[in-house]
């Protein structure tokens, strides 16, 4: 009875809300141009679960995915995302699935191949993981979209639960891979003296790593560590191509159509 429940609460929760919607910046075809494997595409997301995630995390970002491969097929570039959704579990989805909504690709810097090859590798061993549907809670939380919760305490609205194993959010898949070869996103700075180093290492700063559900989305996107991936920008924008029409005009444009 409770897993039925819970399977028609997050089917509720995922249903997407068509106002909600924010178009794409660029065409599918620059997307999958410009993405590689390894990269993390964020999405804003237009459900009831992505409006209520974007106001406990203070972030336009509700959604992330891995970009597991890339290839050509027939002239054109095909691209498998691996994510974690709250009905289906982690999967593997094209790309073509967020062609149409508002994304942000954020790139790793400095990983070699192998590394990278074993992100991808890590993220494909939870293949199958299922959300808790069972659990009530952990989706009945998102029922209220904007909780009147204080700022400090919206994030740890994500944590709570049973959070098995994908955990709240898609982020905490992605954060643990990345976590799983060295990859800092968003660390804690500590001094040297709080992990009771030698007083000669003492002016020395080093990483503390966070726990993967403490992650969110839109932590991809401040982290010093990604970098931004603009596809308008890599395909060789030109200002000077652009064609603008004045409000008049299209105006007067309505006014000769109808």
């Amino acid at each position: 009875m409770l897993q039925w429940l819970g399977r028609r609460l997050a089917a509720f929760l995922a249903k997407e809300l068509p106002n909600n919607r924010k178009p794409a910046t660029c065409s599918l075809e620059d997307l999958a141009r410009s993405i590689r494997v390894g990269d993390v595409l964020l999405v804003e997301g237009a459900s009831r679960f992505s409006t209520a995630i974007k106001y406990l995390t203070q972030s336009r970002w509700s959604h992330s995915a891995l970009c597991i491969e890339r290839k050509v097929v027939e002239d054109r570039w095909q691209v498998t995302l691996l994510e974690a959704d709250v009905l289906e579990g982690v999967r593997t989805v094209p790309l073509e699935r967020y062609g149409a909504m508002h994304t942000r690709i954020c790139r790793p810097v400095g990983l070699a191949e192998n590394e990278i090859a074993q992100v991808v590798a890590l993220a494909c061993e939870r293949l199958g993981h299922q959300y808790d549907l069972k659990n009530i809670f952990d989706l009945a939380r998102y029922l209220v979209r904007t909780p009147p919760v204080p700022s400090r305490w919206r994030r740890t609205l994500l944590g709570l639960g049973s959070g098995d194993p994908t955990r709240a959010i898609c982020s905490s898949l992605i954060a643990e891979v990345f976590q799983a070869v060295r990859y800092p996103i968003l660390p804690i700075r500590v001094a040297a003296t709080a992990l009771g180093e030698p007083c000669d290492a003492c002016h020395e700063e080093q990483l503390l790593r966070q726990h993967p559900s403490l992650y969110a989305p839109g932590d991809f996107d401040i982290s010093p560590f990604f970098r931004i991936v603009k596809p308008t920008l890599e395909m060789g924008f030109d200002p000077h191509r652009l064609h603008w029409v004045e409000p008049e005009q299209l105006a007067e444009q309505a006014a000769d159509s109808a």
